[in-house]
């Protein structure tokens, strides 16, 4: 019997594999806004702030790179 499980599952495994460009953002934003919350809450307004806005812009970026994935 010949066996070509290994070329088939290469194959297969080569079409299984989507394009991602998540890369974490997400779990960025998600950690920047619990800093800005704690930074908040302990009077630091300034970075609060920053964090506030690097939050935004990781959230933006991974919307954007969500969607350019969806496309193709």
């Amino acid at each position: 019997m010949i066996e070509s499980h290994g070329v088939l599952d290469s194959a297969v495994s080569t079409q299984a594999v989507q394009l991602q460009f998540g890369g974490g953002f997400i779990e960025l934003a998600f950690l920047f806004l619990i800093l800005a919350v704690v930074a908040a809450v302990l009077g630091a307004r300034g970075v609060a702030g920053l964090s506030m806005n690097i939050a935004k812009w990781l959230v933006i970026i991974f919307v954007i790179l969500a969607i350019i994935t969806f496309i193709l």
